[in-house]
């Protein structure tokens, strides 16, 4: 697995501090032995500018990261220490190449990244962060590096275990649309039925009223007739 860019870059810049602050001990080793520094004023004029840009993007990255949810909430805390950290570190290395930080010789090894005992020197742990935290603490920048690969793998983990029951989400609410799609042909169905139905029981209703009609009509005719009837034979009959 490729290596996160922003952690690429956080080390870039972890790098270019590190020149830096070996460039800043060297001009000051130059003024104090008479040299000409201007050489390396402009490489270290350079060099801060770089840095002060590199921290820039480090921030934007770190903010379009937590924007888009691509960070769980302790992994970009921890990234914003870090970044707190290089703000420090940039603003001490500014102070010492104006001249308004000291250069004392017990600061020099944290400017160097590494403290010298006799003719042997030993690698500084983490000289870069200045309020380090308790998990980082004592490691050196591989093993943070390493620690960090392995956060990122857990949270690629989650991330696929998340995909993977957004996927299953997604194939069931596919199932549920299918199945209410026949649902609703079936409920259409039944609904063309009805309206047959209906159309039949008002026809039959118009049947039985003409029928009604027509009783009423004959029977009507029949006491007609039986009228008529008595009127004829009461009339024959004699007196």
């Amino acid at each position: 697995m490729s290596q996160d860019p922003w952690l690429q870059n956080y080390d870039a810049t972890c790098r270019l501090a590190q020149e830096t602050a070996e460039n800043i001990h060297e001009r000051n080793r130059q003024q104090r032995t008479g040299g000409n520094p201007a050489k390396i004023n402009m490489t270290l004029r350079a060099s801060l500018q770089k840095l002060k840009q590199n921290i820039s993007q480090l921030r934007e990255g770190l903010l379009r990261a937590s924007s888009s949810r691509r960070l769980m909430q302790p992994e970009a805390d921890r990234r914003q220490n870090l970044i707190d950290d290089l703000l420090t570190r940039e603003k001490q290395l500014n102070a010492t190449f104006k001249g308004d930080f000291m250069e004392p010789e017990s600061s020099r090894s944290t400017l160097m990244g590494a403290g010298t005992s006799g003719g042997g020197g030993v690698a500084a742990a983490n000289p870069w962060l200045v309020n380090e935290s308790e998990e980082t603490r004592g490691l050196t920048f591989g093993e943070i590096k390493q620690q960090q690969q392995r956060i990122i793998e857990v949270q690629d983990e989650g991330l696929d275990a998340l995909a993977a029951v957004i996927s299953r989400q997604k194939i069931m609410g596919q199932e549920i649309g299918n199945e209410l799609e026949e649902q609703n042909e079936i409920i259409d169905d039944i609904s063309h039925l009805v309206d047959k139905t209906d159309d039949r029981i008002r026809n039959e209703t118009r049947r039985v009223k003409l029928v009604e009609t027509k009783s009423a009509s004959c029977g009507m005719l029949v006491v007609i007739v039986l009228l008529l009837i008595a009127i004829v034979v009461i009339a024959a009959w004699p007196v």
